[in-house]
């Protein structure tokens, strides 16, 4: 069961509009320590400002430390590490030895978590990389994501985390016994009156807990249940939770990616539309942009913003940071976000006009879905995903 914890203060961003400012103003603001972890970190002006504020913070003598992953950084550009590196930022990889040619499931646990803590007093968690919203193909409207900055006792959770991963890297990295610096101080305090919980997902002691997370809230649905998600390939045991609900006669929207961006995930995804919709589920495809939000609202209280999509990478593989949120106003704030993305960009997936698709648009969907079922099975984890 996800413990929550009192006395926090959570408030949403939406897009890098709302998120880059507030995460500048607070690199500006710090005094001691700073620990920020992305996928993507693009040479961009977005990149190149935040890259600019971090090395302002480490030249007066804050503590900075950058982690990266080592396949979506696999191009960084010199430059931007080099500004950083030359004004004393402390940057490591995580996992930089994957190859196209060595696929060992080991190789694939990827860093995929957004998570800033600075200050041990405040932190950054969601979805947004270290790019720009307008970084995409064919320069479409921005690309739609959330994220949320935290004060009070979760910040404890978050700090832990940063902290324990990047001694973790460190021994890897420099193969000896190191001692990580970490700001030590006292619990925070409560910041704020909203129940909220840090949870995250790596190999170790947290497989499950996101996806724990998820299943437990939509068991409890009552009225509604509200999710919004870039790559949507759920197990069977996701699946069963959904149709379980939509049964009982909880309403289940789901709001997708509709745009290609991954061939084959994208068609995989599809392949699971017929059965969804059978069982009363209402699937709404967003084309204005790239959709890349992972976040849920249930029942007009209980919401979800972090870095875990629904599907093998981020339930299996990948290290992932979620914050659940038991707060009305917080819920309702994003529900409304939700339900303006869904009329202003969404198309719905009609089921009596899916069930008449071509012979061809089915057999790719099968064909793809079939690909990664294979590939997960490969890897290792084909029984631990029906699971679950």
């Amino acid at each position: 069961m996800t413990s929550l914890r009192d006395g926090n203060d959570v408030r949403l961003l939406m897009g890098g509009g709302e998120y880059f400012p507030a995460l500048e103003a607070a690199l500006g603001a710090a005094r001691e320590e700073i620990y920020l972890e992305t996928y993507l970190f693009e040479n961009d002006v977005t990149g190149q400002r935040v890259a600019a504020a971090l090395a302002a913070a480490s030249r007066r003598g804050v503590i900075t430390r950058v982690l990266i992953d080592g396949f979506g950084c696999r191009r960084m550009a010199p430059s931007l590490s080099g500004l950083m590196r030359d004004a004393g930022v402390e940057l490591l990889v995580y996992r930089p030895d994957i190859t196209s040619i060595n696929l060992r499931r080991s190789r694939l646990r990827r860093l995929h978590r957004k998570l800033v803590v600075i200050d041990a007093q405040v932190g950054f968690v969601g979805g947004i990389n270290i790019i720009d919203d307008m970084y995409t193909p064919g320069h479409v409207p921005p690309r739609v994501d959330f994220a949320v900055e935290v004060r009070g006792p979760i910040v404890d959770d978050a700090h832990a985390a940063v902290t324990r991963l990047w001694a973790i890297v460190s021994w890897t990295e420099f193969r000896r016994r190191w001692r990580a610096w970490a700001l030590r101080c006292a619990p925070n305090p409560p910041a704020g009156d909203q129940r909220a919980a840090m949870v995250i997902r790596d190999n170790i002691g947290h497989r499950r807990d996101i996806e724990d997370a998820y299943l437990e809230a939509i068991a409890a649905a009552r009225s509604e249940i509200m999710i919004a998600m870039a790559y949507f390939l759920p197990g069977i045991g996701f699946r069963r939770a959904l149709t379980d609900a939509a049964e009982r006669g909880v309403r289940v929207v789901l709001l997708l990616q509709g745009r290609v961006e991954y061939f084959f995930l994208h068609h995989a995804s599809r392949a699971l539309y017929g059965s969804l919709l059978d069982a009363g589920i209402e699937i709404q495809e967003y084309h204005k942009s790239f959709l890349h939000a992972k976040v849920a609202v249930i029942d007009g209280y209980w919401a979800t913003v972090g870095s875990s999509n629904i599907d093998p990478f981020s339930l299996l593989l990948a290290r992932e940071a979620n914050v659940v949120v038991a707060d009305r106003a917080f819920a309702q704030q994003l529900r409304a976000g939700l339900l303006g993305l869904i009329e202003s960009g969404a198309r719905p997936v009609v089921r009596e006009r899916w069930s008449k698709q071509p012979l061809a648009a089915r057999s790719l969907a099968w064909l793809s879905y079939a690909l990664f079922r294979i590939s997960t099975g490969l890897l290792g984890h084909a029984k631990e995903h029906e699971a679950g």
